[in-house]
């Protein structure tokens, strides 16, 4: 595909992908609504951030759009393709992190993101990326085999679902606490195998898989009771998900490496969060639970009895 027509295509479905997501959850808030800020980059490129504030359903989420270019590639983008430092590139991508009020409610994030760059002196290249995750601090067994069978449905078979949920599990990984952010999901990057085409249905049965997945969790849990309890734990899990953007997170990397808008980048953190020191779960209680038996890679759909 003509490269300009690829990234045309790319950029009018993530468009519509944001505009989607945040029609959605806007109707199952029932009282917040996205604010929309349109931003430009000294650079190159920009982007529309829309970001809902204090809802009946989302204490904090963040749906943004940005399309950058730049004279060269920052670290984080060749790490793992030293090749391309000091290339010409371009990027787009659609990110999204809820945190919402009930503490029932998990926490997600999802990403789909295309690459464009061009060495000195080389030909230009192109990949993919992308993945959601799930993260709950109240895990329900039946949310948790929801999330992993929407997400296996998105990938179209069982090899490519089991390699990205793998590298979903390892990539959101806190080594400093030996623990993963939640109960995973999907992450691939560097996807250009099959073709431009495969890999741009690839990205959309992933983004189109999103609302999916995550609705009918929320409808599940938005209305279960909590108390002190609930709320600071809720608190103090989200000091994990603040540890992991801002010590591994290679897109926050990206967007702060390439002089995105700083608050788009860091709307990934929640508004409210809590450390405490050496804290340790009751006994028997479902904090423990989460601790011991869901902060770690695990074959979901086997072992939740999904039947193959």
């Amino acid at each position: 595909m003509n490269q300009a027509v690829g990234r045309d295509a790319v950029k009018a479905y993530l468009l519509d992908l944001q505009d989607r997501v945040c029609s959605a959850l806007e109707n199952m808030d029932g009282r917040g609504h996205f604010r929309c800020d349109r931003w430009e980059r000294a650079e190159g490129g920009g982007g529309q951030s829309r970001v809902l504030l204090d809802g009946a359903l989302l204490e904090q989420g963040g749906v943004n759009f940005s399309h950058v270019t730049g004279r060269s590639m920052p670290a984080s983008a060749t790490q793992h393709r030293p090749q391309l430092a000091g290339a010409v590139f371009e990027a787009m991508g659609l990110s999204l992190v809820l945190h919402p009020r009930n503490p029932y409610v998990p926490t997600t994030h999802m990403n789909v993101r295309y690459f464009v760059a061009e060495p000195p002196g080389g030909e230009a290249t192109w990949w993919f990326g992308g993945g959601l995750d799930l993260t709950p601090c109240y895990p329900f067994d039946e949310d948790v085999l929801h999330w992993h069978r929407v997400a296996r449905a998105a990938c179209g078979n069982a090899a490519l679902y089991a390699r990205h949920k793998a590298w979903c599990d390892e990539y959101f990984f806190l080594r400093h606490r030996g623990e993963t952010r939640g109960v995973g999901g999907l992450f691939f990057d560097d996807l250009d195998e099959g073709g431009f085409d495969a890999c741009f249905a690839y990205q959309r049965r992933v983004g189109d898989a999103f609302l999916d997945a995550y609705l009918p969790i929320v409808e599940r849990r938005r209305g279960l009771p909590y108390g002190d309890r609930e709320r600071n734990f809720q608190l103090y899990r989200r000091g994990r998900y603040v540890e992991f953007n801002l010590v591994y997170d290679r897109g926050t990397l990206f967007g702060l490496q390439s002089g995105g808008r700083t608050e788009a980048i860091l709307m990934s953190l929640p508004p409210l969060v809590r450390w405490e020191y050496d804290w340790r779960p009751q006994p028997g209680s479902p904090e423990e639970r989460l601790c011991r038996d869901y902060l770690r890679p695990r074959d979901w759909l086997t072992e939740l009895a999904d039947g193959g």
